[in-house]
């Protein structure tokens, strides 16, 4: 497994984060952070917004309208006269949400 180094903004940061962790949770992460060649803020804060972008992307719904429909599901050419069909017709005010 290849280990990808952290890449560390050279911009200052603005607030300050604390948080409370036991001795051997620290370790663990100074660990992990010495094998990336960063430190354990720059660890912290990287593995973080990671974390926060995939919480937030998991949430994600994307809505399209009857017209583009067939082009989000892969249903392009499909007339909608089948019964499999029907199942992508709208749910409510024009619109289906697709979950990411």
């Amino acid at each position: 497994m290849a280990l990808k180094a952290i890449r560390t903004e050279h911009t200052p940061a603005e607030v300050n984060i604390h948080l409370r962790a036991k001795a051997h949770d620290r370790l663990l992460i100074d660990q992990a952070a010495e094998l990336l060649g960063s430190n354990r803020s720059q660890f912290m804060l990287a593995s973080a917004l990671k974390e926060a972008k995939n919480v937030i992307l998991d949430q994600a719904s994307i809505y399209v309208d009857n017209k583009n429909i067939p082009k989000r599901t892969g249903m392009a050419g499909h007339t909608g006269n089948t019964r499999s069909d029907r199942r992508h017709e709208p749910i409510a005010d024009n619109q289906i949400p697709l979950v990411g």
